[in-house]
């Protein structure tokens, strides 16, 4: 996988890439309704004998247009590169979306970017997408363009799951805000996952009889506060079952900085500094204040026996996920 930036030296694409299907979209998340997206440019791709790549946008515009509410990423970039990866995409632009990129019209983001850069064969994108200053183009505008500018495009309908209810990120976000993961992979087609560094903490749970690694998360992150059934992946893909806390610690420290710690079953060793990822298989309950350490102490034991249970349960380890944990060949240009 390669990920290619576009600079202010407004390098040209490898000519190897020119000519291209070009699959359109923010893609927070890569779920189920994008990959309807995605798919229908792979195949595309495959049928014309030509590439397929990804052009996205970073950091998210919610981001750049309401900084104090930067919006809660299912995938930040490097994740959602890996993720794009394991879908079968080997290139993905990551524009950098900033008020000045905003502020362009839409007829030059055709020209600049689809016609001049990329050289882009055919489009491919949702039913709903617009750009362009004041979201000027839209479907319409975009079709026209591609007949003015030699590109056919190809728009996607709204991916609907089993009861016929729309699938969207803000959709999956509400249900990881009320720690229902379980329903959440089901629109994701995986578990979620975050990724973090394992970082030195206070080692009370050493203490305790139960070591963990802990990762903090982005604050924009609003996955709720609780215990969870999770799936804990090392980088050189080892994978241990564990239970993790998601929130402040309210029992012992209650600093008002979430810390997402994890209890691996069945493992000893150091992993600090790693960059470690843990997927989400099921909320065990709420977190809670106990009064002492010696109730705190008990209810990990019945955390750990639940999510020994709950994990032995499932599959080692879904299509999807494993080929995100092991892809890694990510690389970056421009």
């Amino acid at each position: 996988m390669t990920v290619f930036h576009r600079n202010e030296k407004k390098d040209p694409l490898p000519e190897a890439l020119q000519g291209g299907v070009v699959a359109i979209g923010n893609f927070d998340g890569g779920h189920r309704g994008h990959r309807s997206v995605l798919e229908r440019a792979l195949a595309l791709a495959k049928e014309r004998g030509v590439p397929a790549l990804v052009l996205t946008f970073e950091p998210h515009p919610r981001t750049v247009f309401k900084p104090d509410q930067p919006v809660f990423r299912l995938t930040p970039a490097p994740l959602k590169a890996r993720l794009l990866e394991a879908m079968g995409f080997r290139s993905v632009i990551e524009y950098p979306f900033d008020r000045d990129f905003a502020s362009r019209s839409a007829e030059d983001f055709v020209k600049s970017i689809l016609v001049d850069w990329l050289g882009a064969s055919a489009v491919v994108t949702g039913f709903d997408f617009h750009f362009g200053k004041g979201r000027e183009g839209g479907p319409a505008f975009l079709m026209e363009a591609g007949e003015r500018h030699g590109f056919t495009v190809s728009l996607v309908d709204a991916f609907r799951d089993e009861n016929a209810d729309v699938i969207s990120s803000s959709r999956i976000r509400d249900l990881l805000s009320a720690g229902d993961v379980s329903h959440a992979a089901g629109l994701l087609g995986y578990r979620y996952t975050v990724e973090a560094e394992v970082i030195d903490g206070e080692k009370l749970g050493r203490q305790l009889g139960f070591p963990t690694a802990n990762m903090k998360l982005p604050l924009e992150v609003e996955l709720k506060p609780g215990i969870y059934a999770v799936r804990f992946r090392r980088p050189d893909g080892s994978m241990y079952d564990g239970v993790a806390s998601y929130g402040r610690r309210p029992t012992v420290t209650d600093n008002g900085v979430a810390l997402l710690e994890t209890y691996l079953f069945d493992f000893s060793g150091s992993l600090y500094g790693e960059i470690c990822a843990v997927s989400f298989f099921g909320h065990l309950r709420d977190e809670l204040k106990f009064d002492g350490l010696e109730p705190l102490v008990a209810q990990i034991k019945r955390d750990e026996e639940e999510a020994r249970a709950l994990l032995s349960g499932v599959a080692p380890i879904g299509e999807l996920d494993m080929k995100i944990a092991f892809a890694s060949d990510v690389k970056s240009e421009g």
